[in-house]
C-alpha cells in the first residue's frame, strides 16, 4: 500500500506555489485561498483527490485572453486599456461570465 500525501500539507504547498508564481495578484490569492479552504474538508475525507496535479489544475486557467480597448475621452485624448478574459474549465460546456478590466 502506498502512502498518500497529507491533504493539508499539499494545500499549503499549493497555496505557497500560487503566491510565488503570481506575486502581484492579491485578488487571485484570495480567490485561490477560498477555493482551497472549501476543498480542505473534501480532501480530508477523500485523500485520493489530493493526488499530484488534480487540485492544481482547478486553479490554473485553461485559457487566458488579453486584449486592448482604445477609447477617446471628452478632451480628445486617446487612451488604451487592457481587458482580460480568464477561462478556467470548459468541461461542463461553454464558458460563462463577463470581461474584467484592470482598475488602472
Amino acid at each position: 500500500m502506498t502512502s498518500r500525501p497529507d491533504p493539508k500539507t499539499s494545500l499549503d504547498l499549493l497555496r505557497s506555489e500560487i503566491e510565488r508564481r503570481s506575486p502581484a495578484e492579491p485578488e487571485f490569492h484570495q480567490a485561490a485561498r477560498e477555493v482551497l479552504d472549501t476543498l480542505a474538508p473534501v480532501l480530508a475525507a477523500r485523500p485520493e483527490y489530493a493526488e499530484p496535479g488534480l487540485v492544481a489544475r482547478l486553479l490554473e486557467p485553461e485559457r487566458q485572453i488579453m486584449f486592448r480597448v482604445p477609447w477617446q475621452d471628452d478632451q480628445g485624448r486617446v487612451h488604451v486599456n487592457r481587458g482580460f478574459r480568464i477561462e478556467y474549465n470548459s468541461a461542463l460546456g461553454p464558458y460563462k461570465g463577463g470581461l474584467r478590466f484592470h482598475p488602472r
